[in-house]
């Protein structure tokens, strides 16, 4: 199985899959930004590699390899809140026969703009904060990030990573992998399928 972690910059992807890591004995975990890494040292780097089609092509490539050669469990912890890229990467997977989790970590804006802008200041106490230098760059602004929650497709398990803690978070996504079996249960995300389940959400009548 392939975990992919998405959700916006800060919504905890990267703590999920090293909690995740440390109880699935045998996992790995992929960080599909080296790719784009690796790219920028043969193309002019700049900008959001998820622009580049080669960093799509080959995210699904060495997902797919490493989930077949060295593991049975992958996890890959990547913002995708762009609907076409995360349709063509999901899709790619599936169609290449793996079976794929898709979490998507909710989070408000003001948690996520507060936990970046922390994150900013202690590489550059003069940084004005996150998100403006992040938009320079064409990455996705939060606002955009907070409303792709709204739109993930059928069998996403939703997670609001602002209310859970990252043991409850890797409880829940290891609830749902149980429940899929050995050989999974359904389809990957974007394909037909149960609804989005969403957990950790507040009580009616609560903001």
């Amino acid at each position: 199985m392939i975990i992919w972690l998405n959700g916006g910059f800060g919504a905890g992807k990267t703590t999920l899959a090293a909690e995740l890591h440390g109880r699935l004995p045998g996992s790995l975990v992929h960080d599909p930004e080296d790719v784009g890494l690796m790219l920028w040292k043969w193309l002019p780097p700049g900008g959001d590699f998820q622009h580049l089609p080669s960093w799509r092509e080959l995210v699904v490539a060495t997902a797919v390899s490493l989930r077949r050669h060295h593991t049975s469990t992958l996890v890959v912890p990547m913002s995708l809140v762009r609907d076409a890229y995360r349709d063509e990467i999901l899709g790619g997977l599936a169609d290449a026969g793996e079976d794929v989790l898709h979490v998507f970590l909710e989070a408000d804006a003001a948690v996520l703009r507060e936990r970046l802008d922390a994150r900013a200041r202690a590489l550059h106490p003069d940084s004005p904060g996150w998100e403006e230098g992040a938009v320079a760059l064409g990455l996705p602004p939060l606002a955009e990030a907070v409303a792709a929650a709204g739109r993930q497709p059928a069998g996403t398990l939703l997670l609001r990573s602002d209310r859970l803690t990252p043991a409850e978070l890797a409880d829940a996504v290891l609830a749902r992998v149980d429940a899929r079996g050995p050989h999974g249960a359904g389809p990957a995300a974007g394909r037909p399928g149960p609804p989005a389940e969403r957990l950790g959400a507040p009580p009616a009548g609560r903001a």
